[in-house]
């Protein structure tokens, strides 16, 4: 399995962790994005276990790119704190497991032997509520952002103000790579291909 992590505390106990386990093995530790995937490219590991937050590539981007190319390793999210549309986001994207980090290390073993067997590991008193508040925001009828998420329609506002998306991710907290992510997503639902015409229907709600 690989280990990203930023902090290195973390890296060094998630380590010790594992080393101490049989039935695993941690064949690459990193501390930065763009490293697990160079890394999870090259070696494939069959389980992954990523913080959200890291420098270069974020864990929601890292798990965006693992898809899309079909490489066969199953993603667990071990983090401090996740918004409610980004666990909707994992989801729907296809994550394996998510956890987080005030979890007992044991949750995190049971984790990574139930994913190990192909089995989700989405515990009901973390992703139930925010699916729940998820689907029922309040939505202004007939309107086309009716399909965004809480984060995507961050990401609309902050576009039509002009902003980049590395000034998106600063306002936000995250990668540009999720950034990125989350436009995609907004431009493949509202089916428009550029910010200016996202811009142009975004205003349009407004009227």
């Amino acid at each position: 399995m690989l280990v990203a992590d930023d902090h290195p505390l973390v890296l060094r106990a998630l380590n010790e962790l594992i080393a101490g386990q049989p039935d695993f093995e941690v064949v690459a530790t990193v501390a930065d994005g763009t490293s697990a995937l160079a890394r999870a490219r090259e070696i494939l590991p069959n389980l992954a276990v990523l913080d959200l937050s890291m420098p270069g590539i974020g864990g929601l981007e890292l798990l965006n790119i693992i898809m899309m190319e079909s490489l066969p390793i199953r993603v667990i999210f071990l983090t401090a704190s996740i918004p409610d549309d980004e666990i909707v986001y994992a989801i729907e994207a296809g994550v394996y497991g998510i956890l987080l980090k005030e979890s007992a290390p044991e949750a995190l073993l049971s984790c990574m032997r139930q994913v190990a067997l192909g089995k989700k590991w989405l515990p009901p008193d973390l992703v139930d509520p925010a699916l729940e508040r998820q689907t029922s925001r309040p939505r202004r009828p007939g309107s086309e952002s009716d399909l965004l998420t809480i984060r995507e329609a961050d990401v609309v506002r902050l576009v039509c103000e002009g902003l980049s998306n590395k000034s998106i991710g600063r306002k936000l907290n995250l990668s540009e790579g999720t950034v990125k992510i989350h436009l995609h997503n907004v431009y493949r639902k509202l089916e428009v291909n550029n910010r200016t015409t996202l811009a142009k229907v975004a205003l349009g709600w407004r009227r």
